[in-house]
């Protein structure tokens, strides 16, 4: 059986070598410094990372564009002159890229005839639509069909719990997903919203917590509420995080605790990229895995 192309987007927050061994292309994303422009490259420069770090340290705002219908249609003819293509992209919930995308397949259809193309919404973001590439992906290497991996993703790009918190309320605040006012006490009061992405792939607040410590038990808590099995859980259990990996080593220490099938090396930690983590800013804490569907 003739194999199928799977290709995402730099926001699946995966490392470029894991992508790249996987035969999974990437179509990187770009932020923008002082009308400077820097590609979310996934660690592929190993500098990127920490240099994007040290410009938010220096005061850096950085901004954020989708991607163009050209820059897809590019991305897309190089892909299908190899052959059929699945494409999973960044939720539309949180960008406008996923209608580009359609459009850019659909002026490359009468072109490649003899192609299939799908390009499907991940209604997720990071590690979450990652998971979501990296699962389809296995699917492909055991011989499943196109139709099947594409049947696999639209039925179960729900069933992959995005749970996350931010102690830096500014960049939520500068996106309107937070008033200034309400950022302005969380900041006061120590306060973490918790926060988690719905059946459309929109983030939604919905619980205030008090202290570090407190808002990793209840996101350790959200997963033994929603996870395949509860706490007999053995599927892929991922966190991605900003800059703070002492909480994403906590949340995995308490995962590990709570969950009596899975080792600390079935739980995968990955860096949040440049464009998520420039709208959720540095101290942002994700944490993905399977379970009962979203609503």
């Amino acid at each position: 059986m003739s194999k199928f192309i799977l290709s995402c987007e730099s926001t699946v927050d995966l490392p470029y070598s894991y992508l790249a061994e996987r035969n999974i292309p990437v179509l990187f994303y770009t932020y923008t410094v002082d009308g400077k422009p820097y590609k979310d490259d996934l660690g592929k420069d190993p500098d990127s990372l920490p240099n994007y770090y040290k410009l938010l340290d220096d005061g850096a705002i950085p901004s954020t564009s989708q991607i163009n219908v050209f820059e897809y249609q590019e991305f897309f003819e190089e892909q299908l002159q190899k052959g059929d293509l699945i494409h999973v992209t960044l939720s539309s919930g949180i960008t406008g890229s996923y209608a580009n995308a359609v459009t850019a397949a659909d002026n490359l259809r009468e072109k490649y005839p003899d192609r299939k193309i799908s390009v499907i919404d991940s209604y997720g973001a990071s590690s979450g639509s990652g998971m979501l590439v990296d699962t389809a992906a296995d699917m492909r290497d055991n011989d499943s069909s196109f139709e099947d991996v594409e049947r696999w993703i639209l039925s179960n790009r729900l069933h992959i719990h995005h749970q996350f918190y931010s102690i830096t309320m500014d960049y939520f605040k500068r996106s309107g997903r937070v008033s200034g006012p309400a950022a302005t006490i969380a900041t006061i009061l120590n306060i973490c919203p918790m926060m988690r992405f719905d059946s459309q792939g929109r983030i939604i607040a919905y619980e205030k917590v008090r202290g570090i410590k407190n808002v990793i038990r209840k996101t350790a808590e959200a997963m033994l509420e929603h996870a395949d099995n509860g706490e007999s859980y053995t599927g892929k259990c991922w966190i991605s995080h900003s800059n703070c990996i002492d909480a994403a080593n906590q949340l995995k220490g308490m995962i590990v605790q709570d969950f009596r099938k899975l080792r600390a090396d079935d739980i995968r930690i990955f860096d949040i990229g440049t464009i998520i983590a420039s709208h959720t800013g540095p101290g942002t804490l994700a944490l993905f895995f399977f379970g009962d569907e979203r609503k």
